[in-house]
Parts: structure tokens; C-alpha cells; sequence
């Protein structure tokens, strides 16, 4: 009898020190469990809308959610997004709803997952020498951007909202960033419509020469991640685990302003000064609200007036987005109507 209680005893102490070594290992291999970290592609453009990826790259949210980010660059969150499509990143963090909009029109087997930031960065830059003063003289010009962006749309709204449009220029192609610099910086074209930090660079060449105006007109852009359907379907555990990186990125973006905004410029080679101007600029948190249906819409409607797609009925954009992930890891972000 007393060897059974010694050894029932022994069996006990024998199964809780199990029980503990396993709860350690399981919290030092990670929350999302042990193992090797599932690998994701990510397709980016260097924008600092895309700050909450690399502070979460930084401190290591990814790793500790299982998650192993290969990220992979393209000059505009367009081409990013046509990276995605065309299977060369599993993802693209950063582009915006108007790339988006196009492929919605496209019946394109995407969907965004949540968005990342709600920015104001889209400028107008125009030579003085050229006679540009107001926005009226812009009429006649050569106006370069990049076609298919979200910078040709507020170009074509800024000219609407000043009495013009896209007919009363002359709208030139500019595909690389060095073109978006150089090609108003030497004269090629009149003005440019680009984003940060292009936009600042083209006004620091230009000098005195210099006719800045903010082409957003306060309606902030909505930086995303979106995925392929086939993806979100075959991996939703990933697809919760990079948000869930991503809200620990917000929280400690919150936290630590100065360190967060440190992290974005070193990652992506932008000097303290351009960061400490730009960064008000941005509204980095998770969301998937029903005011980016509507900035998808009114995108809608003017890719259609202006002849941009050859369809003739909105898409419902409500059939682009997916929120069951964001809804697992921070669901007050998602306001939705459906």
C-alpha cells in the first residue's frame, strides 16, 4: 500500500513538472505554438503609410505570432497589388483603395483584409517658370503622375473641385520614382501629382521655382492589405495572426511615437527631418470602416465619367473585403454595414 501511494505520488509530481515544462516552451516558442514560422511574401511600395509592417518587423511581432515576412518591393502600391495577382507575393500591405477599385472592376479574386493607415500625402508640384502661379494655369500643361494610382485620381478631383479636369491638361505617364522627381525637376513636364516622399524631394530640387498645393483636399487615402481569395481561404489562421502583429504594432506605435517613427524612417532610408514632417500625416491603426466603401464608390463613379474602365455598373465593393480576421483580433475596427 505504501509503495502504491509513493508511487502514485511520484506519478503526480512527474506529470506536473511535464505540464509546466510545457507551458514554458510553448510561451518561449511563441503564442501561436511551437514550430517553424509559417513563411508569408508581402508586396510593398517604400511609402511610410506601411510604418505599422515594419515596426511589427522590427520588434519582432511576427516572430512571436508564428510568422516568418519576406517582403518584397515594387514602386507604387499598384505594381503591388499586380504582384499579388500575378502570384509573385502571397499579400501587398500598403497600396490603396484606388488600385483596388480598378481591379474590382476587373473581377479580380481579391480581397482586403483590414486597413493600415488613413493618410494625406498627395501633392501637386508646378514650375513657376512655366507661367503656373494659380491652378488655372495648369490649364494647357503637361501635368505628369503615375496612371492607375490613387495620385491620378486626386489630381482629376483637384482639377474638379478648381473649375478644370483631366481634358484641360495634357496628363503625362511617369512609371519609376526618379521619373516622378527628374521629370519636373528638368523641365519635362509642367507639374507633377506624386506622393511623399517624391513629392518633397521634387519641391526641394525645384527650389524658389516651387508651386506646392495638397491635392487631397483633406479626403484621406486608405493605405490596405489585401490578399488573394485562394490565400485568405487556405491560410485564415495566417491571415489572423499577421493582424493580430500588426495591432501590436499599432499599440506600440501609440505607446512610442519617437521609437516607432525612428524605426519607419531607418527602414526606409527617410531622414529624421522629412519624418518628424510627414508623420502627423498619417493615422496609423487597423480598420475596415464603411467610409472606405464610399471613397471606393466616389472612385467608381470617377473612373467611369472619365472613361477609365469600359464598365457600366459600380461594383459591389462589399465583395472585396474580408472581415473575419480583423473582426478575431480587434473587432471595434471593423464598422462595416452590410
Amino acid at each position: 500500500m505504501i509503495l502504491r501511494k509513493r508511487f502514485a505520488l511520484w506519478s503526480l509530481l512527474i506529470a506536473a513538472i511535464l505540464a509546466a515544462g510545457i507551458g514554458i516552451a510553448w510561451q518561449v516558442n511563441g503564442r501561436a505554438g511551437a514550430g517553424k514560422p509559417a513563411s508569408i511574401i508581402i508586396a510593398y511600395s517604400p511609402f511610410e503609410s506601411t510604418a505599422l509592417v515594419w515596426i511589427a518587423e522590427d520588434r519582432q511581432f511576427f516572430r512571436r505570432n508564428g510568422l516568418d515576412i519576406t517582403p518584397r518591393k515594387y514602386d507604387s502600391g499598384a505594381g503591388a497589388l499586380d504582384g499579388v495577382i500575378n502570384g509573385e507575393a502571397e499579400l501587398v500591405v500598403g497600396t490603396t483603395e484606388f488600385p483596388l477599385v480598378g481591379k474590382a472592376f476587373q473581377q479580380a479574386k481579391i480581397h482586403a483584409i483590414a486597413g493600415i493607415s488613413k493618410s494625406d500625402f498627395i501633392y501637386l508640384i508646378a514650375r513657376k517658370d512655366r507661367g503656373i502661379e494659380q491652378v488655372a494655369d495648369l490649364k494647357g500643361k503637361r501635368v505628369g503622375t503615375t496612371l492607375g494610382t490613387i495620385a491620378e485620381f486626386y489630381l482629376g478631383r483637384f482639377l474638379t473641385l478648381n473649375g478644370m479636369s483631366l481634358r484641360d491638361i495634357t496628363v503625362v505617364d511617369l512609371k519609376k520614382p526618379e521619373e516622378w522627381i527628374n521629370a519636373v525637376a528638368d523641365g519635362d513636364v509642367d507639374a507633377i501629382s506624386t506622393a511623399q516622399p517624391y513629392a518633397d524631394a521634387a519641391k526641394k530640387r525645384l527650389g524658389d521655382n516651387a508651386v506646392v498645393w495638397p491635392a487631397q483636399s483633406s479626403q484621406r487615402l486608405y493605405a490596405l492589405v489585401i490578399a488573394a481569395n485562394e490565400w485568405i481561404t487556405s491560410h485564415p489562421e495566417l491571415a489572423v495572426r499577421l493582424l493580430k502583429s500588426l495591432a501590436q504594432a499599432e499599440d506600440y506605435t501609440e505607446r512610442h511615437p519617437a521609437e516607432a517613427k525612428a524605426i519607419v524612417g531607418k527602414r526606409l532610408n527617410l531622414d529624421a527631418e522629412y519624418m518628424e514632417t510627414v508623420w502627423s500625416q498619417n493615422q496609423f491603426t487597423l480598420s475596415l470602416d464603411q467610409s472606405l466603401i464610399l471613397a471606393m464608390e466616389d472612385e467608381a463613379r470617377w473612373m467611369m465619367k472619365n472613361n477609365l474602365t469600359t464598365a457600366k455598373q459600380m461594383p459591389i465593393f462589399l465583395d472585396f473585403i474580408y472581415e473575419d480576421g480583423l473582426k478575431a483580433v480587434k473587432p471595434a475596427a471593423v464598422n462595416i454595414i452590410r
